[in-house]
């Protein structure tokens, strides 16, 4: 894949933006790297390469934090997902990144209200039997502003920006160049797969943009919990939604951090862990799909104790293959078999080069050894998460997305539950759930199914081969088989050797000129009007090709 510097050039104010942010955040060496200085720097001389004072003396782990905020909502984001990421990122940007904060301030209320007006198709009034106009709270995507529908329930109303989808859209468009640009010319990022990233990135953050999308997935949560009054889910009001506003349920609901105030209550901060932990494991282990997002600021705690989970935006899920292979390895850990434990990690985890498999293998002695025979009630599930992650990351194994979520929130639940209560263990939640697993994959019903299933496949596979072998022997036939090759990582390669042959080619035609020109000019010729421009130029020419060859740094 190649860069396209049309786009480049398209958006050359964010472009110029975010090349004067790297600069003066100290990556110079970055912006020379990828080549972004064809575009842009040769012709902004008056930046500075180095740093402002104040950055020069910050850690470079700071100084991408400060980069990314910088640059606005959708970079900032991006570095959100990153610091979700142990896998990909080191210990020292991870923390780093989680400082992260959006910060945005809310744009107008006369906006909010245009924006609002024109996805409903009618005036404020109509919509709402009140509505106010000062947000609740504001984020990079959107806001929120309270209302009161006409049958009297509270309303919360998420309003998307107006520019957001053209803000993101465009910084996606630069973001997927700026990684191309990195997987070309840094030979040594390609480790982190800066496209993919990219891309996954781009799913993720097309998703949130989509505030029906949302609405749905807040219905499939009502419907899957339906039967379970112990988490709440918000209605959505669908004749009020659209994929830019979302109406909803407005849910009056204390933060984890207030449980103080509700001293005397009927229920205990213990048991409000251990709802939610059963609530969390639920989503995840028997459904399939959890929130993605289970930090303080989106759990509200109702006066009868249910839980109140909000914003839905970030959802991960994990297919029955993705839960059985983690249930093996919790098995393969149990019961100290390296070997299963192994061959588990590389079936699960997304190889970027070769596996050293012996160090691979002593690593897993280790890991499984720490916890071989530990006590539940002693078992930190987060620690456990972090070793396993790190593992992973030491050998260049990548984490698959939706279970990289999954360790995030569990490890974040652990975190919060014994804030709730000092002595809760989210293994011992964890357990049942693991075991109710295992019963259901050995259950006589079960194993039918996966054997008729596995026979249709190899039913089909077998209908298959005649076909393949007779189209074989009638390319042979007919000397008309063909093996395609596919050349690998020569297309910076084949670049450079144009570039040098065309230097080669330009560097002959100048000399060509300054010698015949000279000798013209030696034997005072007629002609020397003509000829002493064309030796001048000549010979500027041949300097600017030689400046050009000591400034790229390859003489």
């Amino acid at each position: 894949m190649e860069a396209n510097p049309f786009r480049l050039l398209r958006n050359i104010g964010r472009t110029s933006e975010i090349v004067t942010v790297l600069l003066n955040h100290g990556f110079g060496d970055l912006v020379d790297r990828i080549g972004l200085r064809n575009f842009w720097y040769r012709w902004r001389r008056l930046v500075s390469r180095k740093p402002p004072e104040p950055l020069r003396h910050l850690k470079q782990v700071e100084r991408i934090r400060m980069a990314l905020e910088k640059l606005g909502p959708t970079f900032i984001k991006f570095g959100q997902v990153m610091s979700t990421r142990p896998d990909l990122v080191p210990p020292g940007m991870l923390t780093e990144l989680q400082k992260l904060q959006e910060g945005v301030p809310p744009f107008p209320s006369e906006e909010a209200v245009a924006q609002l007006e024109t996805e409903l198709g009618q005036p404020v009034e109509k919509l709402f039997a009140s509505f106010e106009r000062s947000p609740l709270a504001a984020g990079s995507l959107g806001q929120v502003h309270r209302a009161t529908h006409f049958d009297g329930t509270p309303l919360a109303i998420k309003i998307r920006r107006p520019t957001a989808v053209r803000d993101v859209e465009r910084d996606l468009l630069l973001m997927q160049e700026l990684a191309i640009l990195l997987e070309s010319n840094i030979p040594e990022s390609r480790v982190f797969d800066p496209i993919g990233l990219v891309n996954h990135f781009a799913r993720s953050i097309r998703r949130e943009l989509n505030f029906a999308r949302e609405g749905r997935t807040m219905d499939e949560f009502r419907r899957l919990f339906r039967q379970d009054a112990t988490l709440y889910v918000p209605q959505v009001y669908w004749e009020l939604t659209t994929e830019a506003v979302l109406s909803m349920e407005y849910v009056d609901g204390l933060r984890i951090d207030e449980l103080s105030l509700l001293v005397g209550a009927k229920f205990t901060p213990a048991e409000i862990a251990a709802n939610g932990a059963r609530i969390f494991m639920k989503q995840a282990f028997e459904f399939g799909v959890f929130h993605g997002d289970p930090h303080p600021g989106n759990v509200r705690i109702l006066r009868d104790g249910t839980i109140c989970l909000l914003d839905y935006g970030m959802i991960g899920m994990l297919d029955g293959k993705t839960r059985e292979q983690l249930v093996d390895l919790l098995l393969a850990i149990s019961q100290q078999d390296v070997d299963a434990a192994v061959k588990l990690v590389l079936q699960i985890g997304e190889l970027r080069g070769e596996i050293d498999r012996p160090l691979l293998q002593i690593d897993m002695r280790d890991f499984v050894s720490n916890y071989y025979g530990v006590e539940l009630e002693r078992l930190n599930v987060g620690h456990l998460l972090s070793d396993f992650v790190a593992i992973l990351s030491n050998h260049g194994i990548r984490c698959p997305g939706s279970l990289m979520l999954l360790i995030r929130c569990l490890v974040a639940l652990e975190g919060v539950g014994r804030t709730l209560d000092p002595e809760f263990n989210l293994a011992a939640h964890l357990q049942p759930f693991v075991e109710k697993l295992v019963k259901e994959r050995y259950s006589p019903s079960r194993m039918a199914e996966r054997m008729w299933s596995e026979s249709q496949s190899l039913l089909g596979y077998a209908h298959d081969i005649p076909g393949h072998i007779n189209r074989t022997l009638r390319k042979l036939s007919q000397d008309d088989l063909r093996i395609h090759l596919e050349h690998r990582n020569l297309d910076h390669f084949i670049l450079e050797l144009e570039r040098s042959s065309n230097r080669l080619v330009v560097g002959m035609v100048i000399g060509s000129l300054i010698v015949a020109s000279a000798l013209i000019i030696s034997r005072g010729s007629s002609t020397i009007w003509v000829t002493l421009p064309i030796y001048v130029i000549s010979s500027l020419l041949a300097m600017w090709l030689v400046y050009g060859i000591f400034r790229s740094g390859r003489l």
